[in-house]
This record gives structure tokens, C-alpha cells and sequence, in this order.
């Protein structure tokens, strides 16, 4: 198992609209991390976010509160930050980060992005986020493509913060799924394929009449057109 590179926040920035709650995305360049991909605000943890003897998400906190000044000109607390969930790469990319995300009611004031680091910003709903992706207008990276379907159902900003706060944060450690090819698939804790068992095209055989279905949690990326799969 290759080792962590190290830890990383990110920021989902959430205000309301006449239409329902919106995100801020921002745009990344295309050369560097992320590069051309609309992203939440968020970085690296850096030495100074640390405290001896604190857990990791608590330098994530501080890491998400200063990568937001930095990156957007907004200002948050720490007392802001609800954590919403935990995102750990497949093992095949050369720098892992696992990485805290948190949600965030937005406070009053413009944006100003980091020259160099972003080009350009958005406030959408998250449905309509995942229809620019899926026309080809967006760039989304997986994590933040799951974060924004789990979002597109909530009915105020308030809201959406209040169940994220009920409900204790999921870690998605990502395993990518062999014999989809081209299409690839990304699954997490819950799916039947998860530890190798098989299943559909990747594995075992349909199930037998009667039998029941296997369970599924996972996303299926063909090309724009994504699909997130959970049964459980």
C-alpha cells in the first residue's frame, strides 16, 4: 500500500439564492494540481496549521480557514467548518493526499481570487454544476462531482449545513475497478466489488433469478456522463 503524501482541506462555501443554496467553485488553471478543473476552495496542511498532540482534522480546520482567506478573500472561524466527509485516492496516483472536506455558510463580501493560482469563479446551484459537466462546460474532479450530487437536494443553505452536522462524516477511500475499460469506475466501502469479490463486467456473473442484487457504491465515468450508484 503506497503511502500518504500528506493532508489536505476543502471548503464547500454554500449561500442561498432565490432558486436554492449555490456553491462557490473555482477554476484552476490548467497547469499545476487540478489543472483546468472547477474546485471548492482548499489545500495542502501546512507545518504551521499543526498543534502537538491534535488530530489531523483539527490542522485540516485550520488548514480549510486559511486556504479560503487566501484563495477567495472571505474570511471564516473554525466554528464554521462542519466536516462533511474524507476523501483518500486510489493507490495509483503518485501523490495521495487524504482530504478533509468541510461545508460552510458563506460570509458577506466579494471575491477576490489568488492571482496565479485560480482564474476564474462561480456561483451555481450544484445541479446545475453537474449539467455543465455533463455538456462538456465544466471540469470536475471526482470527489467534488460526488459532494455536489449529495448537495442537490437540500433547501436552504441552512439546511443542507443542518444535515451534514446530523450525520458523521463518511470517509471515501477510492479503489479503482478493473474490467470496465473504457468506462471507469471508482468504488468505495458498501459496493460488492470493494474488496475483489466481483460482480457485473469486473468480475463474477450476473446474479442467478431470484438472487438478490449486488450492492453497489460507486461512480461510473464514461466520458462527461457520470453516474453515482449507492444501494446502501
Amino acid at each position: 500500500m503506497s503511502e500518504l503524501t500528506g493532508t489536505a482541506a476543502t471548503v464547500v462555501l454554500l449561500r442561498d439564492s432565490d432558486a436554492g443554496p449555490e456553491v462557490l467553485l473555482l477554476e484552476r488553471p490548467t497547469a499545476g494540481s487540478f489543472g483546468g478543473a472547477w474546485v471548492f476552495p482548499g489545500g495542502r496542511v501546512d507545518p504551521e496549521d499543526r498543534a502537538d498532540g491534535e488530530a489531523e482534522e483539527s490542522a485540516a480546520v485550520r488548514a480549510g480557514v486559511r486556504e479560503t482567506a487566501e484563495e477567495t478573500g472571505l474570511v471564516l472561524r473554525a466554528g464554521d467548518l462542519v466536516p462533511l466527509s474524507c476523501w483518500i485516492p486510489p493507490e495509483n496516483i503518485p501523490r495521495r493526499y487524504q482530504t478533509w472536506f468541510f461545508a460552510a455558510k458563506a460570509p458577506a463580501g466579494d471575491i477576490h481570487l489568488n492571482p496565479g493560482e485560480l482564474l476564474n469563479h462561480l456561483w451555481l446551484l450544484p445541479a446545475e454544476a453537474l449539467d455543465r459537466h455533463r455538456n462538456g462546460l465544466m471540469q470536475l474532479v471526482p470527489p467534488t462531482w460526488v459532494t455536489l450530487h449529495s448537495l442537490t437536494t437540500d433547501a436552504s443553505a441552512d439546511a443542507a449545513l443542518a444535515r451534514i452536522a446530523r450525520a458523521e462524516p463518511e470517509t471515501f477511500r477510492t479503489r479503482s475497478l478493473a474490467g470496465y475499460e473504457p468506462v471507469t469506475v471508482f468504488a468505495w466501502e458498501g459496493d460488492d466489488e470493494y474488496d475483489g469479490a466481483g460482480g457485473g463486467v469486473g468480475g463474477a456473473s450476473t446474479p442467478a433469478s431470484g438472487a438478490s442484487l449486488p450492492a453497489r457504491h460507486r461512480l461510473v465515468m464514461d466520458k462527461t456522463f457520470w453516474r453515482y450508484e449507492r444501494t446502501r
